[in-house]
């Protein structure tokens, strides 16, 4: 199961609220509800938002086996 737990952490340390994606970088609020129930996301999504964070993919997602 890929997990986003360390998206929120990055956002935290970036000081980018869920509200300014939404609002300045135009991620919708579904796809902000998918991250947080860990549900599949597309690889653009995952890709606009290490550009947004300035980050690695490994620093917003993990695969933790089940």
């Amino acid at each position: 199961m890929i997990v986003f737990d360390r998206l929120w952490e990055v956002m935290k340390q970036k000081n980018i609220s869920q509200y300014k994606l939404i609002n300045e970088y135009d991620i919708s609020p579904s796809i902000l509800t998918r991250l947080k129930r860990n549900e599949s996301v597309s690889t653009n999504t995952i890709e606009r938002l290490c550009i947004i964070l300035e980050c690695n993919i490994v620093d917003i997602m993990e695969l933790k086996k089940e």
